[in-house]
């Protein structure tokens, strides 16, 4: 089984309208998990979680680091923590 992470409004029949489409097989069942909001949360926690990136960002990074791997604008691993003060 796999997992696939989204969002939703429930709407006025108490029924889920995701904010993007899910492109799976149709007709297929699945188990949903729903996470709510304790009361007195923001229900703007859910939207602005920083460790969610639009879609298009992460496709456009996706796009940009293929690009350079094929033109050979990378960098050894040796080199990654050169310069970087670490422990």
């Amino acid at each position: 089984m796999k997992a696939i992470e989204t969002t939703a409004t429930i709407n006025d029949k108490g029924q889920l309208d995701l904010d993007l489409p899910l492109n799976l097989i149709p007709h297929r069942r699945v188990r949903i998990i729903v996470l709510v909001p304790e009361e007195g949360e923001m229900d703007e926690k859910l939207e602005s979680d920083p460790d969610d990136e639009p879609i298009d960002r992460v496709v456009e990074g996706i796009r940009e680091g293929w690009q350079q791997a094929l033109t050979g604008k990378t960098y050894p691993v040796s080199q990654l923590w050169d310069g970087l003060d670490v422990e």
